[in-house]
């Protein structure tokens, strides 16, 4: 078998879970982590044998990517703005509606410095690490109320020589009399009723503690966090959140109805309502 026929096997053996183009997509990040190999060295190679313990390699993937585990579980890692990032189960994978998120944050500070973030629900880190990574003279900080998620996004802190002050702590009681010029948040918001339109590797690969509310109260954390802002950013102080796509609307009205000014609200690049930013 060469590259071309296991290109066409992915396929074929995907076709129940993806399509044709993202069967492809899949196939050529397995070859980028398994052969080393980026899109253009491999169509120069495509017509190149396997030989029968990179097929055995190549077999081992596609199973796993049958069953719907996600291609950043296989291999333990995900990339995020740049940045390499261990993965498992216990953190979602980084996002790229949350580079976005990213994007917002750094060019906001550039008019609006700032000395000292928050990240609360950190994850992998992702968000808390990407920003120390790209404003070294800023205090960052990161609460998870997951340990395991801690124990990762430490190590990719240490991996990425990230300084970030992680804190284990629940942001529903959790209290501080430390106060931030910038506190972001991409905070659990899928509702139940949202499952059913879920692929299958996020429901069951992902940690749901970091996905699901209520559907009786999908703003649970999203108002907890604000109550938590007006106590704890400075004056001219920013929140940054990213939203269920739904439930634009219903954000702005709550951060509204507790005192919070210039509420932007902002979509991603598919043109789904996704980030809120707000000042005191």
């Amino acid at each position: 078998m060469n590259f071309k026929q296991l290109e066409q096997y992915f396929i074929n053996e995907l076709s129940s879970l993806y399509d044709g183009e993202e069967a492809k997509q899949l196939f050529y990040l397995v070859v980028e982590q398994v052969s080393g190999w980026n899109r253009t060295q491999l169509l120069i190679n495509m017509t190149e044998s396997l030989s029968a313990e990179l097929t055995l390699t190549y077999d081992d993937v596609l199973l796993e990517l049958k069953q719907g585990r996600p291609m950043q579980h296989i291999f333990a890692v995900a990339w995020f703005y740049g940045l390499r990032f261990k993965v498992s189960e216990a953190v979602l994978i980084p996002r790229p509606e949350t580079e976005e998120l990213i994007e917002w944050i750094l060019d906001t500070v550039k008019s609006e410095p700032v000395s000292s973030i928050l990240d609360i629900g950190t994850g992998s880190g992702c968000i808390a690490i990407t920003l120390k990574k790209n404003l070294e003279q800023v205090d960052v900080s990161a609460i998870d109320v997951s340990a395991a998620a801690l124990a990762i996004a430490e190590e990719n802190a240490l991996t990425n020589t990230a300084a970030v002050n992680f804190i284990h702590a629940d942001i529903l009681t959790y209290s501080s009399s430390f106060r931030y010029d910038l506190i972001v948040s991409n905070p659990p918001y899928i509702t139940e009723h949202e499952k059913e339109e879920m692929h299958q590797n996020v429901l069951a690969y992902e940690p749901h503690l970091a996905l699901f509310v209520s559907n009786e109260n999908p703003l649970l954390f999203y108002k907890k966090i604000a109550d938590f802002a007006l106590i704890n950013l400075r004056p001219k102080g920013r929140l940054f959140f990213e939203i269920n796509e739904y439930l634009g609307k219903e954000t702005v009205d709550m951060l509204l109805a507790k005192g919070f000014t210039d509420i932007i609200l902002r979509k991603d690049m598919q043109g789904k309502d996704r980030m809120i930013s707000c000042g005191l």
